[in-house]
C-alpha cells in the first residue's frame, strides 16, 4: 500500500513539474514580436505623429521586432501625392491604403478620410491576423482604436492603445459637439470597451493619464505615461550664420521666434499675435512653418493688422527639419487652455533638440510647467498673456548667452529623457508585456479545461 502511495505521489510530482514547465515556457516574454501597427499617418506624409511612428518602429526593429505598418496615402505631404503601396526594408513592411484625400484641409473631409481609411484598416486586419502576434493602434484617426477591439474579439489577437488626442473630449472643448448628445454617450462607452480589453494603454503625458482614469478608473493598472521624443542624432544645434535655411528666408539678421508644426484648433495661436503686435517695431521675426486650421486666420488677421513681422512657410521636408528647426533664436510651443490633458505638443521634443530656448503657452496647471522648469531651458505663459512673452522675448534677444544656456539645458534634458532609443524601450516593454499577459490567459484556459 505504502508503495503504490509512493508511486502515485511521484506521478503526480511528474505531471505538476511538466505542467510548471510548460507554463514556464508559455510565459516567456522574450518570444519574437510580430508587430502591426495601425495608423492613418506614416512618411512621406509630414503629420507628426506619423514621424513619430516611422521612428519608433525603426527602433523596435533594431531590437528585433518584425514590424507591418498599414497606413493611409500621404495628407500632409508637401512634394508628392502618392506614395508606393508597399514598402520593406529589412523587418519593417509598409502597406499603404489606396483610399482617396478628400478635402484634406477640412474638418467634414478629414472625418471623411478617417472613416474610409478605417473600411480599409479592416479589411486589412482579416487578412493580415495570422502574420501578426500583436496590434499597436493609434487615434489617427480618433475611432482608430475600435479595431483594435473587434480584433480581439474575431482572433484574440491582443493590442496595445496609443492615444495621441483624447476624444470625444477634444471635440466637446472646441464646442464642436456637445457633452450631452447622444454620440458623445455612445463614443464614451466604446472607448471603455476598447480601453477594458485592450492589454496596454499608451498615453503622452500624466495629465492625460489623468483624463482617461477619470471615464475608466479601472485601467489603472494597464496604463503608461511614455513621452514623444526627438532624435538628437538628426537634430543639432546651427548657428543661424552657418545655416543655409536662415540665409535663404532672411533670418540672420533678427532675433527669430519659430512655430513649426500644426496651427490646429487646439493651439493657441493668439497669445503669439499679441505679442507680435507689441514687438512690430522692434528687430524681431515670426517664423510659422507648417498648416492647420488656424494658419488662415492667422494670416489674414496678420494682414488686417499690417504687421511685417511674421513670414509664413510651408511643411518642410523631413531632410530639411534640422535646418528649418533651428533657423531661430527661440522656439514656440502652445496648447489652448480648452484642451489641456487632452493633447500633447509633439513639437516640443525636437524644440529641445535644437539647443535653442523655448516659449510654451499653457495653463497653469499644465503638466510642461513641471517639465521646463526641470529642464530650466525656457519660460512658461499663461494663455493670453501676450504681454509677458514679449518681454521674454526682448530679455532673450538683449542676453544672447542667457538663451545659450537654456538652449544647452533643454539638449541636455531630452538626451537624458526622451530619445528614440530610451523611449522604444519603453514600447517594447509594453508589447512584451501584452503578449505575455496574453499567454498566461491561454495557459490558464488550457489548465482549466
Amino acid at each position: 500500500m505504502r508503495l503504490n502511495e509512493w508511486m502515485n505521489q511521484k506521478f503526480l510530482q511528474s505531471i505538476s513539474t511538466r505542467l510548471e514547465e510548460e507554463s514556464d515556457n508559455s510565459f516567456k516574454v522574450q518570444q519574437s514580436i510580430k508587430l502591426s501597427v495601425v495608423t492613418q499617418y506614416f512618411p512621406p506624409d509630414y503629420a507628426a505623429t506619423g514621424q513619430l511612428i516611422e521612428e519608433l518602429v525603426k527602433q523596435l526593429g533594431q531590437q528585433g521586432v518584425d514590424v507591418e505598418v498599414f497606413t493611409s496615402q500621404p495628407g500632409y505631404a508637401f512634394n508628392s501625392a502618392a506614395a508606393p503601396s508597399v514598402e520593406k526594408l529589412e523587418r519593417l513592411r509598409v502597406q499603404r491604403s489606396r483610399t482617396a484625400q478628400l478635402w484634406p484641409g477640412r474638418i467634414r473631409g478629414k472625418a471623411v478620410n478617417g472613416v474610409l481609411y478605417t473600411l480599409r484598416a479592416l479589411l486589412y486586419m482579416l487578412r493580415a491576423w495570422r502574420r501578426n502576434n500583436v496590434m499597436l493602434v493609434t487615434t489617427a484617426p480618433p475611432f482608430l482604436p475600435l479595431l483594435g477591439y473587434l480584433g480581439y474579439l474575431l482572433f484574440r489577437l491582443p493590442y496595445v492603445c496609443i492615444i495621441y488626442d483624447l476624444y470625444p473630449d477634444i471635440a466637446i472643448a472646441l464646442g464642436v459637439i456637445s457633452k450631452s448628445h447622444w454620440l458623445v454617450r455612445m463614443w464614451r462607452k466604446i472607448n471603455q470597451q476598447v480601453w477594458l480589453n485592450a492589454k496596454g494603454i499608451i498615453v503622452l503625458s500624466p495629465a492625460m493619464k489623468q483624463r482617461v482614469l477619470a471615464h475608466c478608473p479601472q485601467i489603472s493598472d494597464k496604463i503608461s505615461v511614455i513621452h514623444s521624443w526627438a532624435n538628437p542624432d538628426l537634430i543639432v544645434p546651427i548657428a543661424k550664420q552657418e545655416n543655409w535655411f536662415a540665409w535663404k528666408h532672411n533670418l540672420v539678421q533678427k532675433f527669430t521666434v519659430l512655430y513649426s508644426g500644426n496651427m490646429g484648433r487646439c493651439h493657441d495661436i493668439e497669445t503669439m499675435l499679441e505679442a507680435a503686435k507689441e514687438l512690430q517695431d522692434e528687430a524681431i521675426q515670426f517664423v510659422c512653418i507648417g498648416g492647420g486650421a488656424k494658419r488662415e486666420e492667422l494670416i489674414k488677421e496678420v494682414n488686417r493688422l499690417g504687421l511685417r513681422n511674421f513670414t509664413f512657410l510651408p511643411y518642410q521636408d523631413k531632410q530639411i527639419l534640422p535646418y528649418s528647426l533651428t533657423a531661430c533664436d527661440l522656439s514656440f510651443v502652445s496648447v489652448d487652455e480648452t484642451t489641456e490633458g487632452l493633447v500633447v505638443p509633439s513639437k516640443l521634443y525636437s524644440a529641445l533638440a535644437t539647443g535653442r530656448p523655448i516659449a510654451v503657452i499653457c495653463s497653469p496647471y499644465s503638466y510642461l510647467r513641471q517639465l521646463i522648469a526641470e529642464a530650466n531651458c525656457g519660460g512658461t505663459f499663461d494663455n493670453g498673456d501676450g504681454h509677458g512673452l514679449a518681454q521674454f522675448i526682448r530679455l532673450l534677444s538683449r542676453d544672447p548667452q542667457l538663451g545659450e544656456r537654456m538652449g544647452k539645458a533643454g539638449r541636455q534634458y531630452l538626451r537624458s529623457h526622451f530619445t528614440p532609443k530610451l523611449i522604444s524601450q519603453q514600447y517594447f516593454d509594453v508589447l512584451q508585456q501584452a503578449i505575455a499577459s496574453d499567454e498566461v490567459i491561454s495557459v490558464s484556459q488550457v489548465q482549466t479545461k
